[in-house]
């Protein structure tokens, strides 16, 4: 596992951080982001007290994400956590979302100039960049304190998105049921379910991307509503099986929507960044995230819960939020993989 040094260790010392130093640090934090898949569809570049983040187009996922929304996402998500880097060296991030319509592929800018202290808040976000983990499953039964619910929403508003919870038993049934809608019409789908599998990772395997066995159920669980779970393994039974699954269902936690008010690329960026936000904060309360995202991978299916669910705003990630004891293993690729210097060459340290 790559290990990121918090600073007060590897960046300790007697003189001042230089611009190199930062940028890998920043980089090293922004890898272990959430991306759809763990495809890691990103790579930076630094010039100065500047780095720069691109979309990776050559990870992006041609079949279930033709438009490079979740792409988008999944880069919005990495640009909340370099900007929280910076916040916990004392760095006021400046950010430009988007600068170059020249180039689509570059999702942002960011720039540090000035310095403050971070925020108590802040640090406890970014104690969570390496803890946290997408669950794939059902919860405990311990409920999810409301306080908490009101806190995620605010700070999705914070990102130009909103956190909608979706209450009531028969919503909350349309939702579980258009969520397996969408799994079954993508399993139906040979281009499909051959792009998914070549993410998912064997027993034993040494790559650095994907999604490793580890990191879901060898069998789906008993959820209530039930939400169907992605079939990783295309059948082969890889994952992490129980001795004894229980017989009495677990539950599928708090459901919400993650949506925008517009459905354009700075939408999915700002969604991504909410995103972040409220799975970190989530974390720093003991409160794990699953991702049901297939019925938004359905125009059809998309267009429902956006005129059904979500008011009229646009459904950017299907999540579920509760309590459960964690033991997914995630894997990344090591920051000098990703990390260039304005001139092409590789400027990053590799935290291994």
């Amino acid at each position: 596992m790559d290990i990121l040094l918090l600073p007060g260790e590897s960046l300790a010392g007697p003189e001042p951080l230089t611009a190199e130093e930062i940028a890998a640090y920043v980089v090293g934090a922004a890898v272990w982001a959430p991306s759809v898949h763990n495809t890691q569809p990103w790579w930076f570049s630094a010039r100065g007290q500047e780095i720069s983040l691109y979309a990776d187009a050559g990870r992006q996922l041609m079949v279930a994400d033709p438009g490079g929304r979740e792409m988008m996402i999944s880069c919005g998500a990495a640009l909340f956590t370099a900007r929280l880097a910076l916040r916990s060296l004392g760095r006021i991030p400046e950010t430009c979302v988007l600068p170059d319509p020249g180039q689509p592929l570059l999702v942002a800018r960011v720039s540090w100039q000035r310095r403050a202290a971070a925020a108590e808040y802040e640090r406890r976000l970014f104690s969570q960049v390496l803890r946290r983990r997408t669950h794939r499953g059902g919860f405990d039964p311990l409920p999810v304190a409301p306080d908490l619910l009101t806190v995620l929403q605010a700070g999705a508003e914070r990102d130009g998105a909103m956190l909608r919870i979706i209450d009531g038993e028969g919503s909350r049934a349309v939702l579980a049921a258009v969520v397996e809608t969408g799994e079954r019409a993508l399993r139906l789908d040979s281009a499909y379910a051959q792009e998914l599998a070549s993410w998912a990772s064997p027993p034993g395997s040494s790559r650095r991307d994907g999604v490793p066995h580890t990191a879901y159920p060898a069998r789906a669980e008993r959820i209530l509503p039930h939400f169907a779970g992605r079939d990783f393994a295309h059948g082969r039974r890889w994952g992490v099986s129980w001795s004894s699954p229980s017989a009495v269902p677990r539950s599928a936690g708090v459901d919400c929507l993650l949506t925008t008010t517009g459905d354009r690329p700075v939408d999915w960026v700002n969604a991504g960044q909410a995103l972040q936000r409220v799975l970190l904060t989530s974390a720093t309360c003991g409160v794990a995230a699953a991702l049901d995202s297939q019925p938004l991978e359905h125009a059809r299916l998309r267009e429902f819960i956006r005129t059904q669910l979500s008011d009229g705003s646009y459904p950017q990630l299907v999540l579920r939020l509760g309590t459960v004891i964690q033991t997914a293993v995630s894997v990344r690729r090591p920051a000098a993989s990703v990390l260039f210097a304005s001139g092409g060459e590789h400027l990053g340290i590799s935290h291994e």
